[in-house]
């Protein structure tokens, strides 16, 4: 079992901030409300992945010698998203404002946002939830996701606990924490972890083939979850047996035919049947009446090879 870390205290004091309370608590982070010089609040994301690091007590984290290169180079790669964060300012993307070293780990310093996830919504609804809302959440978040894929960064772990809705409705992506590389990164990977139902099947089977169409799978999961209240079944049992209710089956009659087409689409096990951009996602969502079409050997050609040339 992962080790469970203790968090920073109320009232300690990091570089120019305060530390007030957690806000939650991961696998390879844990995040704080805190608030800086200027009584303003922010959230900070510490690297404290739990596999490698322990920490009971003081603010320094004990690292095993065996676990020593693999903690380095998960540190460098969460410094390097901070670094490509803090260039991305998108309405719909958590705000990366600063980001430093401390403690011989790393923070991220973000716009603390009001609101509440997309997760809680859905738990907290009741009634089925319009599809007017799922249109309008999810076009504006796939204008976030596209600009991070424009720096060369997936995410990985999009689902409705990292979709954030602010108290206007405006949905912000959260937690980059699985998104460790650059597309073109190298170096020893750390070990991946997965939230099932969200992880496409490339995720467990073939990590080489990671791309823009491995986050457009979690959008369709999240799509799905926020029509039926669960996600849909993890993708490496779908690989073994697929037991998949299809949005089509599950909803016909309650939302529309071309809606649940999508969905169904972006949850392909095969990565070159899904919609292989943002921007092919996009322009079904946006526009109720166009239908997914069929893709054609040609088309998920010309798609992979504009993917690679952009790595």
């Amino acid at each position: 079992m992962p080790q469970a870390n203790q968090p920073l205290p109320p009232g300690f004091k990091l570089d120019r901030y305060r530390i007030e309370r957690q806000l939650s608590l991961g696998g390879f982070s844990i995040v704080y409300l805190a608030y800086d010089e200027e009584e303003m609040p922010v959230a900070i994301k510490e690297y404290l992945p739990n596999a490698l690091a322990l920490r009971h007590a003081g603010a320094i984290p004990v690292v095993g010698a065996e676990h020593q290169a693999a903690f380095r180079h998960g540190m460098k790669c969460f410094f390097e998203e901070g670094r490509a964060l803090a260039y991305l300012n998108h309405p719909n993307v958590v705000r990366v404002l600063n980001f430093f070293r401390a403690n011989e780990t790393v923070y991220l310093v973000m716009r603390y946002e009001r609101g509440r996830t997309l997760h809680e919504h859905i738990r907290k609804t009741r009634a089925a939830i319009p599809e007017s809302f799922v249109r309008k959440v999810f076009a504006r978040l796939l204008n976030g996701l596209r600009e991070v894929h424009a720096q060369k960064l997936l995410h990985l772990d999009i689902k409705p606990a990292n979709i954030y809705l602010r108290n206007d409705g405006t949905p912000v992506l959260l937690d980059f924490g699985a998104a460790r590389q650059a597309l073109n990164g190298e170096g020893p990977q750390l070990k991946q972890m997965y939230t099932p139902g969200y992880a496409a099947p490339e995720q467990y089977e073939a990590p080489d083939q990671l791309g823009p169409w491995t986050d457009i799978y979690a959008v369709g999961a999240s799509i799905y979850t926020t029509l039926g209240g669960k996600p849909p079944p993890a993708a490496n049992a779908r690989l073994v047996k697929d037991e998949l209710d299809s949005a089509q089956r599950r909803w016909t009659g309650k939302y529309s035919k071309q809606l649940l087409e999508t969905v169904d689409w972006c949850l392909k096990l095969d990565y070159l049947e899904r919609p292989l951009s943002v921007f092919a996602l996009q322009k079904v969502l946006s526009d109720a009446e166009q239908a997914p079409r069929a893709v054609s050997w040609a088309d998920t050609l010309g798609e992979r090879l504009k993917g690679l040339m952009g790595k």
